[in-house]
């Protein structure tokens, strides 16, 4: 009987260590961005607004495009993108898997979002991909260009700010139809402005009220070849970013400017205050963050970075497949 009954016990025992296993294995698999990215800050915001902690989750830093490739592979379950609109990389993604769902953030996580960070709420129109049956809420900021104040002259700034609104027909990527003069200052509020760029803009008929940054560049010591730090391969910086160098490199004359995969925003604003990056894209919310040493730039402003030009507005892009059945992040409490 005494045999029995710890058979019994033990039975049990197992029983509830399946069940805690079991569990412990509902975790889902976040693509969350590349770490010293924006993608990476924000991603957390989101996840924070929904009162989902870091155990909650398996993390992936991965690029948006490795991220893509987990989706359809079924090794993660949800990823987070700022990306343009519509992102290609969106596009192959239901092109190959057929059953992509995006989500929407609801209203009380937009509202937590909004006052932790520059982005705001954001409707994604429901034809801007075949897959979408109605309107997506989420939050959005801007992707903009910042220059190495200790490289970039006067003039260069001038000519690149000029190149980008005067020949963004030339660029081919869908984002490049944002760079109009109109949107010119998109993302520009509380940044510190390139001279060169304040006089272009100027001259075309913009109002400019930002602080100028002051140069430490001249011409007469200028670099013929620039380094220029967009993002990764699956996203939209590295392949727009490639574009741009193009049309400043057939434009300016005596210039190349070479496009470099990086871990885009955070990195790219690091790289630019250590002196080894002449020009970086990055959203508009990390560059405040940089300017004025808040959260991944705390105790370490950077003090050699001037805003150029807007590029795109950046969308926050949530997506997963049918087949998790996932709706939404309330979901995965």
């Amino acid at each position: 009987m005494v045999k029995r009954s710890r058979m019994r016990w033990m039975m049990v025992l197992l029983g509830v260590v399946l069940i805690l296993s079991a569990c412990g294995g509902t975790k889902r698999n976040i693509a969350i961005g590349p770490p010293a990215s924006e993608t990476n800050n924000v991603s957390k915001i989101i996840l924070e607004a929904y009162g989902i902690g870091d155990g909650e989750y398996k993390a992936f830093q991965e690029s948006f495009g490795a991220a893509a490739d987990g989706v359809q592979d079924g090794n993660i379950d949800i990823s987070i993108g700022i990306l343009g609109l519509p992102a290609s990389s969106i596009e192959s993604l239901q092109a190959s898997a057929g059953d992509v769902r995006m989500l929407s953030l609801s209203d009380e996580a937009i509202k937590k979002i909004e006052e932790k960070s520059g982005y705001k709420q954001y409707t994604i129109p429901k034809d801007s991909y075949d897959f979408l049956t109605e309107d997506i809420q989420t939050v959005t900021a801007y992707a903009i260009l910042m220059g190495n104040t200790d490289t970039i002259d006067e003039e260069l700034g001038y000519e690149l700010a000029k190149s980008m609104i005067e020949n963004a027909s030339e660029n081919t990527h869908a984002q490049a139809k944002q760079m109009l003069l109109e949107n010119a200052l998109n993302g520009a509020e509380g940044l510190p402005i390139h001279p060169g760029a304040k006089k272009y803009y100027e001259e075309q008929g913009l109002t400019v009220d930002n602080e100028v940054a002051e140069l430490t560049a001249s011409k007469e010591n200028r670099k013929s070849e620039l380094t220029f730090g967009s993002g990764s391969q699956g996203g939209t910086y590295y392949p727009l970013g490639g574009e741009m160098a193009n049309l400043w490199n057939k434009y300016i004359d005596g210039l190349n400017v070479t496009n470099m995969e990086t871990g885009a925003s955070v990195e790219n604003l690091s790289t630019i205050s250590q002196g080894n990056m002449d020009l970086g894209m990055t959203v508009h919310v990390p560059a405040l963050n940089a300017i004025e040493g808040k959260a991944d730039f705390e105790g370490n402003h950077v003090k050699n970075a001037a805003f150029i030009g807007h590029i795109y507005p950046e969308v926050v892009q949530i997506v997963t497949r049918e087949k998790t059945e996932i709706a939404s992040f309330d979901d995965l409490k």
